[in-house]
């Protein structure tokens, strides 16, 4: 069976259009955003190797509170310096502009050098540090 070619651009355009709804779309606000979150992305990529942090034992636990302010914390295997363990608080603040989450905490961590895009139920993060890439993606667990 063959489909005339008019009618096979119509059919796509009509399927394409009907793809675009509204339905997805989300606005951020600090009520929709705060929650708890959990990592579900982790990678670094050095040089041309890619790290999956999380396979090595990493963690990344963050609550944002409505009221800007976060706890939680970050661990990873040889992260520190010296090559021991890092495991450090996130207690800090956190704020909202432009669809964008920027962190604030005590600890001198790459967090607080994201910018993290705030979609429905995840924060997006992806830096270039020199020659070094680095992963983040947060979502939403409550």
């Amino acid at each position: 069976m063959r489909i005339p070619l008019e009618r096979a651009v119509a059919l796509g355009l009509v399927l394409a259009l009907n793809g675009c709804g509204d339905d997805t779309s989300f606005s951020p606000t600090p009520e929709n955003v705060a929650g708890t979150y959990s990592a579900t992305v982790f990678t670094l990529t050095l040089a041309v190797t890619t790290v999956d942090q999380l396979v090595l034992g990493s963690e990344v636990e963050l609550t944002l509170a409505p009221d800007g302010t976060t706890s939680g914390h970050l661990f990873m295997p040889g992260g520190g310096e010296g090559g021991g363990d890092l495991d450090v608080s996130l207690t800090g603040t956190w704020t909202l502009s432009g669809g964008a989450v920027t962190f604030d905490q005590t600890p001198d961590t790459f967090i607080r050098d994201v910018r993290f895009e705030a979609d429905r139920n995840r924060l997006i993060g992806h830096q270039t540090f020199g020659h070094n890439i680095t992963d983040l993606v947060l979502t939403k667990t409550e």
